[in-house]
């Protein structure tokens, strides 16, 4: 259990991405099976104890400590775990033996409600400061410590010197403490098979288009597609079971029931895999009419959907590409292959909560370019730009350059990382509602403007939530954050500036959108906002 505290604790104040994975890495190297499995599963939220809650938590310290003296050192630090890991007082003598973390998984998936209080109690005499606060940051499933899951999987990668493609393409299809996984790496085992589960597959990412990209690219050799505002999804089926992963591979069924429900094994058979981006809208005679992002929001990042959400924001994906089908992997054949499969099935099915994407007929970059203008603003944002597809490129994954390219409407946007959060003014003062937000330069966050706008009551409250939840550090009424929320910004211009740490300053930057489904490493870099420049 020491060791995954000191992991935990390590990671906890790592901000760079590098420092994260050179953690991950060397915990990977030096701690044994089944040990390094369960980190790598309590880190991917993939370990669940459900006889621990938090309530059994603060049960046990009010047994040891004044109810009144735990509520004002609660309030102070802002953390059950961390206030409950300082507070407990250490027994007389010899705390008893420390617990390893399989040990306390394993113990604690066996046990029953009545048994649990009682192991607790052992393990947080036994433990350190540190110790504690790992093991109750793990029994409520609130680690936070900037590692998603695409992170720890990239960790395995680097560790095993393999493509972490390799290790997507099988992830769905293990179980912790992911033995046959690592028996693989080791060289000890076969490469675990992923045929009987509906596996994710990377996904193809564009590059941005520069202006300057144009005149070495030929219109003809590419197809145009409207870029729309949603999230990028794949759904997978493979004999009756249904998936729909994020394009970080997380599993994000639970909360698209409506959708999945749809493509019921019983009445569509489908065994592949489809590219899309999933979307709310309002199904008419026409087709569907696409809403705004934040409508898209209310059904993310949860595990379950009530009807009453289900009915008020009903979601569709806008098929891009077909990747599997019938068992047939189709990547490597040319784009306009695949998109004539796409058709082809699409045609066939016609199913309510699917539909195609639509080609935009161009013949210069010049026409496209006004209908590229013309479509975000006669849709109120739900346009995005286009994506350029050439027509002869197999489906990569990552963001290979040249293939594809998204023609965004609007540059003067960056997504930028959640750094610091301070209390308003006014009728928000009650919350963390003043953020700064940096972009990446050599692996580390560097500031590079401040916001207070752009936001629903109902969204500051998310962020305050997260910002309690995910404080590493305090200056007087500031709290820096983990570097895990990325905000959309806009901005009216950029401006070289030696106040700031980044040499940049942001003309009237205001937050877009809020991205909880992507990726903090994913943020832009700091050259890319120096690029904007005039």
């Amino acid at each position: 259990m020491q060791r995954f505290a000191a992991l935990l604790d390590g990671l906890l104040y790592a901000p760079q991405r590098t420092v994260k994975l050179a953690l991950l890495r060397e915990h990977l190297a030096t701690v044994p099976d089944p040990a390094r499995g369960w980190a790598l599963a309590a880190l991917t939220g993939e370990v669940a104890l459900p006889a621990a809650k938090p309530a059994l938590v603060r049960a046990l310290i009010a047994e040891r400590m004044d109810p009144e003296l735990f509520r004002l050192s609660y309030d102070f630090v802002g953390d059950l775990a961390e206030t409950v890991a300082l507070a407990w007082p250490a027994p007389p003598g010899d705390g008893g033996p420390v617990p390893d973390l399989p040990e306390v998984i394993e113990r604690l998936a066996a046990a029953s409600r009545t048994e649990v209080p009682r192991l607790l109690s052992t393990w947080l005499d036994a433990l350190d400061a540190t110790g504690r606060w790992a093991l109750l940051k793990l029994i409520t499933g609130g680690l936070r410590v900037g590692v998603s899951a695409r992170l720890a999987r990239q960790a395995v990668a680097d560790w095993a010197e393999r493509p972490v493609a390799d290790i997507e393409e099988v992830w769905h299809s293990l179980t912790p403490p992911y033995l046959a996984l690592f028996h693989w790496l080791d060289g000890q085992g076969s490469r675990p098979t992923a045929e009987d589960h509906p596996s994710f597959r990377p996904v193809m990412l564009a590059q941005p288009l520069e202006e300057a990209d144009l005149a070495a690219l030929t219109p003809s050799h590419y197809a145009a597609e409207w870029k729309w505002d949603g999230i990028r999804v794949q759904i997978v089926g493979r004999g009756a079971q249904r998936r729909v992963y994020s394009r970080t591979g997380d599993d994000i069924s639970a909360a698209v029931p409506d959708l999945l429900s749809s493509l019921d094994s019983a009445r569509v058979p489908f065994d592949g895999v489809l590219d899309g981006e999933l979307l709310v809208g309002d199904l008419g005679p026409a087709g569907w009419s696409v809403r705004s992002f934040n409508d898209l929001q209310q059904r993310l990042n949860r595990k379950t959907v009530s009807a009453r959400l289900q009915a008020a924001y009903p979601v569709f994906v806008r098929a891009y590409d077909l990747l599997v089908i019938g068992g047939e992997d189709l990547r490597a054949q040319p784009w306009q292959q695949r998109r004539a499969a796409l058709e082809a099935w699409h045609a066939h099915h016609q199913l309510e909560r699917i539909d195609l994407s639509h080609l935009v007929a161009f013949d210069s970059w010049e026409q496209l370019d006004l209908l590229r203008q013309e479509a975000g603003r006669s849709t109120n944002g739900a346009i995005e730009g286009v994506m350029l597809k050439r027509r002869d490129s197999p489906y990569l994954a990552g963001r290979p350059k040249g293939p594809w390219f998204k023609w965004k409407r609007g540059a003067l946007t960056i997504d930028a990382v959640l750094m610091y959060a301070q209390r308003g003014h006014g009728k928000r003062s009650s919350f963390y509602s003043d953020y700064t937000f940096g972009c990446w330069q050599d692996g580390t966050l560097v500031p590079v403007g401040k916001a207070y706008s752009g936001f629903t009551d109902v969204e500051l409250q998310r962020i305050d939530r997260f910002v309690r939840d995910n404080t590493t550090n305090r200056f007087g009424p500031v709290r820096e954050v983990s570097p895990a929320l990325v905000f959309e910004v806009a901005f009216d211009s950029v401006h070289p500036s030696p106040r700031h740490r980044s040499g940049l300053a942001l003309r009237f930057p205001r937050i877009a959108r809020i991205r909880w489904d992507k990726p903090a490493a994913e943020a832009d870099q700091v050259s890319t906002l120096a690029a904007l420049v005039g």
